[in-house]
């Protein structure tokens, strides 16, 4: 009888969606230019709420979701490349490492588009703040560093292929459901103590992270609308 253990919880699951949709609704904005990148704007603060929440959450959140729980250093980076590591319930040390190279992007990409002008359709809600020099070095940033994103989002997609077809491990399920499944044959290559540290997910964890995604949200908006 397989072993269900619950390792992503609904806030970690939520995040992992809408910041799907968000970065798909930024890129087809900006794409099509014009009135939608009014839409890349909102996309944008969508994106900056949700990261600052993902940051909270990876210090306060449930086992799997926070950063100590994962956090890669060069040894267990080495050990995993030679295949001499345990297998893990949440993210692996690659795995990490493109967690956290996602998060530096994403929010270098959302942090210069608050400085940056197009000088055709859109003008950061910030850039009024800052010297002309200041909003066109973050106007090139921001123009460039989506060529990183898109790297780090072919590397994830791949790696979720690479996963399934090579080593049979669905990645895309436990992220909708919540749950890995471990066959008993299978539970001796983890450690102990990562089979026995299921995450938190009942009503006092979401509703915590509810209130919290909305203050973070009342306080973006403000800044965003008042500026």
């Amino acid at each position: 009888m397989k072993k269900i253990i619950r390792v992503w919880d609904l806030p970690i699951r939520l995040f992992h969606w809408l910041l799907v949709l968000c970065i798909i609704g930024s890129i087809v904005s900006v794409n099509l230019g014009g009135n939608a990148m009014e839409w890349h704007a909102y996309f944008g603060y969508s994106i900056l709420t949700l990261l600052i929440f993902r940051i909270v959450w990876g210090f306060i959140g449930s086992t799997h979701a926070r950063f100590t729980s994962f956090a890669p250093n060069p040894k267990s980076i080495l050990n995993y490349l030679q295949g001499k590591a345990p297998r893990v319930l949440g993210h692996n040390p690659l795995g990490a490492m493109s967690v956290f190279a996602l998060l530096l992007v994403l929010s270098i990409q959302v942090v210069t588009g608050l400085f940056s002008d197009d000088e055709i359709a859109f003008q950061g809600p910030l850039a009024k703040f800052v010297s002309n020099s200041t909003v066109s070095s973050f106007s090139v940033v921001h123009e460039w560093n989506h060529l990183l994103i898109y790297a780090l989002i072919t590397i994830h997609i791949a790696a979720i292929i690479y996963y399934k077809k090579f080593k049979g491990e669905d990645l895309i399920t436990p992220m909708i459901s919540g749950d890995k499944e471990i066959n008993p044959s299978e539970e001796a290559s983890y450690l102990p103590s990562d089979l026995g540290r299921a995450s938190k997910d009942g009503a006092l964890q979401r509703g915590l992270a509810l209130v919290l995604l909305s203050l973070i949200g009342v306080v973006v908006g403000y800044l965003i609308t008042s500026s």
